[in-house]
């Protein structure tokens, strides 16, 4: 009876064997074929006695998977094994497309097994102090395999998400570029001081900590084997440790366990995911003549958010300076044919730069041509693509003042429709046919 082979994924954390957990070192015994990059058999040589040993170089990643899944079919037991944590960055994910393109399933006789282990970024956090106390991400600046736009939408996101932000693969003897366009991107959203810690071969010989700060990251000595850990606007160095504090001190005063005031332990924050709706409703009824974008900025967030927030709270007995209701999409050909008899109209745009730009027209101008919106009063000429429309809203303030937001999927204005002058009729009119009930 032939035996049946099984694949075994080995994490073998950062290096040194006590950092190894107990299923990866049985597995790699249990094995009889041991596969990985050069630099990490050497890692666990010492454990490879009498195993027949397959070491491969850095670009051969599939190379590797193949051997596995040859190595199993012929009944062998095979560790491919990889650095921190198997499915961080490591073979995981190219082992199971190798396999489910070869005609593998998790119902065949030949097994899979993922064995994590400490990823590089928790290494390299445990010896510079508490950097990942709160939400953190982690990007690799390589763009051997993703392309550098991509690369750089995630930098932007995280660096405007406020994330604390682990680099991996920062500069290598090729790509020396990378972390200097990385830190030019996310000094646009952090402070200069913002601190970072460096660590390469985290628990090896090698082991190197730098503690430094964002404008002074890319002069630091980085390479492939470099982790690096960014701070969020919170984290701060302090007695070499590198702290990013967990948020106790928005509920509570300092360490005391004292609640502050309009706070209770174990509850949602005031400004919690209904308690910021609270507070947006409170603001605007203290400020009757800021605007909804205005609003939006100041609590940082966009302003579709703001709009479905209003409508909401559309029934509430004390009346805001703004109603909104959510229109029916399905019904934006008929929707835009019904603005063409408002009359005079404003239409305001703004760009991702926030550059803002308006243009008069009469409604009756309004044109489309597939998923064309064509705004030409003769002077000037928006064209707007209704395909990115995701939603749309109707926002009336007092009895003679109502628009139309034209939303993309992030929550952000497309473009807005402003009637110059409303009445109440044409209101209820709007509302009735083309608005759903709100809550």
């Amino acid at each position: 009876m032939n035996k049946t082979g099984k694949i075994l994924l080995v994490g073998i954390g950062p290096g040194a064997e006590e950092q190894m957990t107990l299923r990866a070192r049985t597995a790699i015994e249990e094995s009889d074929v041991v596969i990985g990059y050069s630099t990490y058999i050497k890692l666990v040589e010492h454990m490879l006695m009498g195993k027949e040993v397959v070491s491969k170089g850095m670009t051969e990643e599939i190379d590797r998977c193949k051997e596995a899944w040859e190595q199993a079919k012929a009944g062998k037991t095979v560790a491919l094994v990889s650095s921190g944590d198997i499915g961080v960055y490591g073979m995981a994910g190219p082992t199971y497309e190798v396999l489910l393109q070869s005609g593998w399933s998790p119902d065949s006789d030949i097994q899979v097994e993922g064995i994590p282990g400490t990823s590089a970024l928790n290494a390299a956090a445990s010896l510079v102090g508490a950097p990942l106390t709160h939400d953190f991400c982690a990007i690799s600046l390589s763009d051997l395999l993703t392309p550098w736009p991509q690369i750089a939408q995630r930098l932007k996101a995280a660096g405007r998400g406020n994330f604390v932000i682990a680099l991996y693969n920062p500069k290598s003897g090729r790509r020396t570029e990378q972390i200097i366009e990385a830190q030019r991107i996310l000094l646009q959203y952090r402070a200069p001081t913002t601190p970072v810690a460096i660590v390469k071969s985290a628990y090896r010989k090698r082991q190197d900590i730098i503690r430094t700060q964002l404008d002074q990251m890319a002069q630091s000595d980085l390479g492939m084997l470099s982790t690096v850990l960014i701070g969020n606007s919170d984290s701060y160095w302090q007695e070499g440790l590198m702290i990013t504090p967990r948020g106790y001190s928005n509920k509570y005063q300092g360490l005391t366990g004292e609640a502050h005031e309009g706070e209770q332990a174990g509850r949602s924050l005031s400004l919690g995911l209904e308690g910021w709706q609270d507070a947006l409703h409170e603001h605007l009824l203290a400020h009757p003549q800021e605007s909804l974008s205005e609003a939006a900025n100041l609590f940082d967030v966009s302003l579709g958010a703001v709009l479905g927030a209003l409508a909401d709270r559309s029934d509430d007995k004390e009346a805001l300076p703004f109603q909104v209701s959510p229109m029916a999409i399905e019904k934006l050909p008929e929707l835009l044919e019904s603005c063409k008899s408002w009359g005079a109209l404003r239409v305001t745009m703004q760009n991702k730069h926030a550059v803002t730009a308006q243009l008069s027209l009469n409604g009756a101008e309004l044109r489309t041509n597939n998923d064309l919106l064509i705004l030409d009063n003769g002077s000037g000429q928006f064209q707007i693509n209704l395909s990115a429309v995701d939603s749309v809203w109707f926002v009336t303030q007092g009895e003679q003042e109502q628009s139309i937001q034209f939303m993309d999927q992030q929550g952000d204005s497309l473009f807005q429709l402003s009637q110059i002058a409303a009445d109440q009729t044409q209101q209820q009119k709007m509302q009735q046919q083309f608005c759903h009930p709100t809550k």
